[in-house]
């Protein structure tokens, strides 16, 4: 399914794990990625397999770091904390991603990717499927540069 710029493929569905987990490849061309940060309940793991992709992620003390992941580097995005993931490269990225619990994350993007069947959604159309989706928008990516 598409959603936005970025390919997701289910691997293991929630419902095949009785909600524990939902697993993905996602490829994100360049300058995919959510543009803006979040924060939603479960946690995810990312495992990038291809490229580049650049992990905004809250720290402990409140402060977004930004994370350059490439082939191989595992980063785990605790439950609650404000983040985004972004292909600010050249080229294509692709990653392996966890999400758990999986349930709410893999109805999201399936909605999400339904949103966009007709073109580009509008940014206030997403941004209310997310939030019915437990998920917070709280700023764009260029606040934290």
């Amino acid at each position: 399914m598409r959603v936005g710029s970025d390919e997701i493929e289910f691997r293991v569905t929630s419902d095949e794990s009785d909600g524990a987990i939902a697993a993905a490849e996602v490829r994100i061309p360049a300058g995919g990625g959510p543009p803006m940060l979040h924060r939603h309940e479960p946690s995810e793991l990312y495992r990038v397999e291809r490229g580049e992709l650049a992990l905004y992620v809250e720290d402990g003390s409140g402060s977004v770091r930004r994370t350059v992941a490439r082939p191989g580097t595992v980063v785990a995005i605790a439950g609650g904390r404000e983040h985004t993931v972004r292909n600010e490269s050249g080229a294509e990225a692709s990653a392996f991603v966890v999400f758990s619990p999986g349930g709410q994350m893999e109805r999201f993007l399936q909605a999400a990717g339904e949103l966009g069947g007709d073109g580009p959604p509008a940014p206030e159309q997403v941004v209310a499927l997310a939030e019915a989706h437990g998920i917070r928008m709280t700023r764009p990516v260029a606040e934290v540069l």
